[in-house]
């Protein structure tokens, strides 16, 4: 994108005021989007978009800014307008640049551009064709973005990073309507790859037939009762949990400032014994995992709890310093518009040895949450509030009936120590976190787990 002298020069112009430290990150991103309504094609577009982002820092004090002027002038113009925030002459030095190499863990099998827009319709329309199961689903609605994201990366130490990332993903809706209401179901399934993902490693259609089944259940789904009773939530995106109830509190950015409810607690018990969790930017093809992160430090598999006990943060360079931690390869970043910091890749609690089954006859009475929705979450003190997509309720040992307007209520502290169950069932899904950072693509993930006891909310009154 640009050479390796320009880079060069504009870190040697950050740096003459007296910051410690200084990056430029480029980035060219392709992006494509096609959108099946009812069988209808309703959107069809690609978009290119480039810029630049630089950044310095001093001691614990950074500035950023980013142009889509990446020009000599251009850079030098931006690098000249920041350098501003500080005024200590200083004769430090870019150190001589060395590219970095890296091996693409990531590289799609089946192209994109090798499957035409026509063959791309097609199977959008197969899948929205495979969820009009009944008159009663009066709506499909099947997206495929793809998105090629291309960055060069540059610092005052002397590095040099090229990386390429190809993500795609697949989300399909089903609306089922009757004289009880509308519900709706979704699934989303996406990864580093290419086509292969789609046509080899999915089946699509057995996936559609699905959603549309989940929505017309819970046509007939009762109110969901409330109050506090165990619940068995399942895996996969079961995992959003842990994501945005602890996950976001073992970020850096949190823990650094003294903001999260795990900060200082490295090496103490936080969890059930039987509960670990890692963080693993690393997986081949993962929605979330990366060669490189977006500071060009290679991408790891961090063990954030081991047996119940806090073992790591995902830890950028600059909070680091804070901390005085070693960096994890989590900072992360939507595009050249944001300052990168640290944040989750494929984040999820690993397996364990109980089966579904076990965990719904070892339950008396209690909440089957099957598939959660969003919610909202306080990253300082994990307190969360996450609707439940489909929900059923467990009455002696069994499943019985399916309900709706579920709330799970608590704080992800408690949660995690109250795991009495954990399934062998790992599953991971997709999604898109957003944060100070942007919104960015990472995998949740768990097995079914039973937590002994949540605060469930729900308009089918309080249980006796």
């Amino acid at each position: 994108m640009i050479t390796k002298r320009l880079a060069q020069q504009v870190l040697n112009e950050c740096l003459s005021t007296g910051c410690d430290f200084a990056e430029i990150f480029l980035e060219e991103t392709e992006t494509e989007k096609l959108s099946v309504d009812n069988l209808c094609v309703e959107t069809a577009s690609s978009m290119t978009s480039y810029g630049a982002g630089i950044r310095l820092i001093r001691d614990l004090e950074s500035v950023y800014g980013y142009t889509n002027d990446i020009s000599k002038k251009g850079l030098m113009s931006l690098a000249f307008s920041l350098k501003q925030s500080f005024d200590e002459k200083r004769k430090k030095e870019c150190a001589p640049i060395k590219k970095m190499r890296i091996n693409n863990r990531h590289a799609p099998k089946i192209p994109y551009a090798s499957y035409s827009k026509e063959e791309r319709v097609r199977l959008l329309k197969k899948i929205a064709s495979a969820m009009e199961i009944d008159e009663k689903i009066v709506r499909t609605l099947v997206n495929l973005n793809c998105n090629m994201q291309e960055v060069q990366i540059f610092n005052s130490d002397g590095k040099e990073v090229n990386d390429c990332r190809i993500r795609g993903r697949i989300s399909m809706m089903a609306v089922a309507k009757d004289e009880n209401g509308i519900e709706t179901s979704h699934e989303g399934p996406g990864a580093q790859k290419g086509m292969e993902f789609f046509l080899e490693e999915n089946d699509l259609v057995a996936k559609a037939k699905e959603v549309a089944e989940v929505a017309l259940t819970m046509l007939k789904a009762k109110e969901c009762p409330s109050g506090k009773m165990p619940v068995v939530i399942g895996n996969g995106f079961g995992g959003v949990i842990f994501h945005e109830a602890c996950g976001h509190s073992l970020e850096a950015s949190s823990v650094s400032k003294n903001l999260s409810v795990f900060s200082g607690k490295k090496g103490t018990q936080i969890a059930s014994k039987l509960v670990s969790a890692v963080d693993d930017g690393t997986i081949p093809g993962g929605w979330g995992s990366g060669n490189v992160d977006d500071e060009g430090n290679r991408c790891q598999k961090n063990v954030l709890i081991k047996n119940g006990v806090l073992t790591s943060y995902m830890v950028d360079p600059f909070n680091g310093k804070r901390m005085n931690e070693k960096e994890t390869g989590s900072s992360r970043r939507e595009s050249y518009r944001y300052e990168p910091t640290s944040r989750m890749t494929n984040t999820f609690i690993l397996p364990g040895k109980s089966t579904v089954e076990e965990m719904i006859k070892a339950t008396p009475y209690g909440l089957y949450a099957k598939s959660l929705g969003g919610g909202s979450v306080n990253p300082a003190t994990g307190e969360f509030n996450f609707a439940v997509d489909e929900a059923y309720m467990i009455e002696d040992g069994k499943i019985t009936y399916p309900v709706k307007g579920a709330t799970l209520i608590g704080s992800g502290s408690e949660i995690l120590k109250k795991i009495d169950m954990v399934g062998n069932d790992l599953k991971r899904a997709q999604g898109m976190c957003g944060a100070a950072s942007g919104s960015i693509p990472v995998d949740v993930g768990q097995p079914t787990i039973r937590v002994s006891e949540i605060t469930v909310g729900g308009r089918g009154g309080v249980r006796q």
